[in-house]
């Protein structure tokens, strides 16, 4: 089941919800839109679904045009954030409903329902009410009722929104082995950046109704299209340099763009704190000193708030907690530093 959007728009009293979206999921392909709050993701997702109706534009599921189809004739599966379970009916009879809405044979539906439970994991859960569920199993119960109709598309709108970091660790694992197993062409909306790079084959960015990125998370997180591409995946040092000789000087630093822009305009310069290396002592001519303003404990990571010697400029650096400790890392350490990947993105003309 393939979907393609083609210049797609929504509008709410004038509000551009979605503005000229165009975009293609191939048969059997993850892909996620991810955005802030409010960037139009769901309401694209609503449209693939058939919720909402576009103001204009075209949306096709299998070379089909769906776009003024209603919802029940398009064949998908949608799973909200809040379940949206029947407080009334079993586990069982809530994968059951659709089902028997379309009026399929009790032995058949049955057998069926037996075999979403084991699916999902939810073998012996059946006579259950959604209230005597954890929120994990009650999203499960979900994503089995959705499957149920054996649907061409499945559409997932923040579906572990609501559940605790742990549990949304734990459904994410399960649903990327659910979906590998079952290959079903699947679109998610999420705000959550680890969910869309831990699921996806592509990842769509969203801003303010439109996209910015098209991409693997590998080529998201490491090429970053636009600058709010690189601010809002991933922690960011984002500075403000100015083009001299054809580089962008920012405090001691010089960065060579990979465009020419022009002399005497401000570029804004986008490294990761993954991508600054650090040193007790200086290692080579192009590292520079700074002394480290405070640290932040990450886990995994160790952050240092670097104040460079030269002006009054301070970087971020994120390093293995066991090289921070061994090297000495704490307040008031001199150090060296170096930029050892980073973006420019060209901006207005200073005269």
């Amino acid at each position: 089941m393939s979907i393609s959007v083609q210049h797609l728009h929504k509008h709410f009293n004038g509000f551009k919800a979605v503005n000229d979206v165009s975009f293609s999921v191939e048969d059997g392909e993850f892909v996620s839109l991810l955005g802030p709050s409010g960037s139009g993701k769901s309401t694209i997702l609503r449209c693939v679904a058939g919720l909402e109706i576009p103001s204009s534009g075209q949306i096709m599921i299998n070379s089909e045009d769906v776009t003024h189809i209603p919802v029940e004739e398009r064949n998908v599966g949608f799973v909200f954030q809040h379940y949206a379970l029947f407080k009334h009916m079993t586990v069982f009879e809530n994968i059951a409903f659709g089902l028997k809405v379309r009026k399929i044979p009790r032995k058949e539906r049955d057998e069926k329902v037996k075999q979403l439970l084991e699916l999902v994991g939810l073998t012996g859960f059946e006579g259950r009410m959604p209230s005597q569920l954890s929120g994990g199993q009650r999203q499960r119960v979900a994503l089995a009722r959705a499957l149920a109709p054996e649907p061409k598309l499945l559409l997932l709108d923040e579906p572990f929104g609501a559940l605790d970091t742990r549990l949304r660790k734990v459904l994410r694992s399960w649903l990327k082995k659910l979906h590998d197993r079952v290959g079903l062409t699947t679109l998610l909306v999420t705000h959550d950046q680890d969910e869309a790079f831990e699921l996806s084959d592509r990842i769509l960015v969203i801003h303010q109704g439109a996209i910015q990125q098209d991409a693997s998370a590998k080529t998201i997180f490491n090429e970053p299209a636009t600058d709010f591409v690189a601010t809002f995946v991933g922690e960011t040092n984002r500075v403000e340099g100015m083009v001299r000789h054809g580089l962008v000087e920012w405090g001691p630093f010089k960065f060579i763009p990979l465009t020419n822009l022009k002399e005497r305009t401000k570029a804004t310069v986008l490294f990761r704190p993954i991508d600054v290396y650090v040193s007790s002592q200086k290692e080579k001519e192009d590292e520079v000193p700074g002394t480290i303003q405070s640290t932040r404990f990450l886990g995994a990571l160790e952050e240092l708030h670097i104040k460079l010697n030269d002006g009054d400029f301070i970087l971020i650096a994120q390093i293995p907690k066991g090289v921070a400790h061994e090297s000495g890392f704490g307040v008031g350490k001199k150090v060296y530093v170096k930029v050892t990947s980073f973006h420019v993105f060209g901006k207005i003309r200073v005269n």
